[in-house]
């Protein structure tokens, strides 16, 4: 069973990215972003930050999913920006078999990509906040940190790459 919370700033790739790894490892995918409230999406495309108030029911119901795959011994692979150490531990908690990846990306790329993008409802004004909530994973989350200048079917194959090693120290 492998359970996977793809993570990073808006722009980084994490649904992209997410999907082809859900395909490589034969497992469902869910887009984190369909558990926020409309209030969130509302607020986030008017271009307001959410609160950490405003994100705890979203964290909570990923944490749900996760817990439901775990519970019925699935596999999957989540997209969730988890930018805080705090919204991290209320989506994997305690759970070692809930792997992390982290997608790192310059501001600079990252904004390149979401000028470039239509249809989503963050707005690239909202990056700099995203940066400035970012809290990239500590040693003792052991993240899985990929860089995401490559293209998306490297970042998946060096994924793929660090998931089978870890399985084989297990």
């Amino acid at each position: 069973m492998t359970i996977a919370v793809v993570m990073g700033v808006s722009g980084s790739g994490k649904t992209t990215i997410a999907r082809m790894l859900a395909d490589a490892l034969h497992c469902q995918f869910q887009e984190g972003d369909d558990f926020h409230p409309q209030a969130n999406v509302e607020k986030m495309r008017a271009g307001t930050p959410l609160t950490d108030s405003d994100r705890r029911p979203w964290l909570e119901k990923i944490a749900a999913e996760i817990d439901g795959w775990r519970g019925r011994g699935e596999s999957g692979v989540l997209t969730c920006s988890a930018l805080k150490r705090a919204y991290r531990d209320i989506i994997i908690g305690e759970h070692p078999d809930v792997m992390l990846i982290y997608l790192r990306g310059s501001r600079e790329l990252i904004h390149r990509r979401i000028a470039k993008r239509k249809g989503h409802f963050m707005p690239a004004a909202l990056l700099d906040s995203q940066f400035a909530t970012l809290e990239e994973p500590a040693s003792d989350e052991r993240a899985i940190v990929v860089d995401v200048s490559h293209r998306p079917m490297e970042v998946v194959a060096e994924i793929v790459r660090q998931l089978e090693a870890r399985a084989v120290r297990r």
